[in-house]
């Protein structure tokens, strides 16, 4: 696994930026010493090879039995496509909604009511995009057996969502492992270990 050299990329490069005593504010509302723009992992070759080779063993020891992988619209697309390319399997890619025009399809590729569906999406914040997703497919009669990520915070609120709609989920990364990488590293200190760690207990409130 290439867990290690993944998150020091993200850090390096700037597109994941930890930043203990200035906040982000997301679109939510939410404050967070964290910004996350995984879109950009990309543009960089090395990067991108040891995400997908990563993401496809850990796809491919959760969900066995998987026989068609999905991208959620936007940021899934490129994953899930390169994702289906190392496990030469199908692949789909589901959009928020359906297309106003032509035949109205929400979901473009084919499958059947007896494939196995893996859905990835880049981030997952609350789980809310990608479940809406899981949704949709299974509207149209397919069988979502899991979603998997890139990176997930591992917020409450998302562990619940999953856990209501009955979705399995398996992330590559997180955001305890990436601060306790952080500090490993000696890249933060064990103050703002503790203040980036009060955050993911009680983001709502934070600040």
């Amino acid at each position: 696994m290439n867990q290690e050299k993944i998150i020091a990329k993200l850090i390096a490069e700037k597109i994941i930026t930890i930043s203990p005593d200035k906040s982000f504010t997301y679109a939510s509302g939410m404050h967070s010493p964290i910004y996350t723009d995984l879109r950009l992992t990309i543009s960089y070759p090395d990067l991108r090879s040891w995400i997908i080779k990563d993401l496809a063993a850990l796809i491919k020891e959760k969900f066995p039995e998987v026989t068609v992988i999905g991208g959620v619209a936007t940021a899934g697309i490129p994953h899930a496509a390169l994702v289906a390319n190392e496990l030469n399997l199908p692949m789909i890619y589901v959009r928020p909604k359906p297309k106003d025009h032509g035949k109205g399809r929400q979901i473009e590729g084919r499958f059947s009511e007896n494939d196995k569906i893996v859905l990835i999406d880049d981030l997952i914040t609350t789980g809310g995009s990608v479940l809406q997703a899981v949704q949709a497919t299974e509207k149209e009669g397919g069988n979502v057996i899991g979603v998997s990520s890139i990176f997930t915070y591992h917020l409450s609120d998302a562990d619940k969502n999953f856990e209501t709609a009955g979705v399995p989920f398996a992330p590559l990364l997180s955001y305890p492992e990436l601060l306790k990488a952080q500090k490993n590293s000696g890249a933060i200190t064990p103050e703002q270990y503790e203040t980036l760690k009060t955050w993911h207990e009680d983001p709502w409130n934070w600040e």
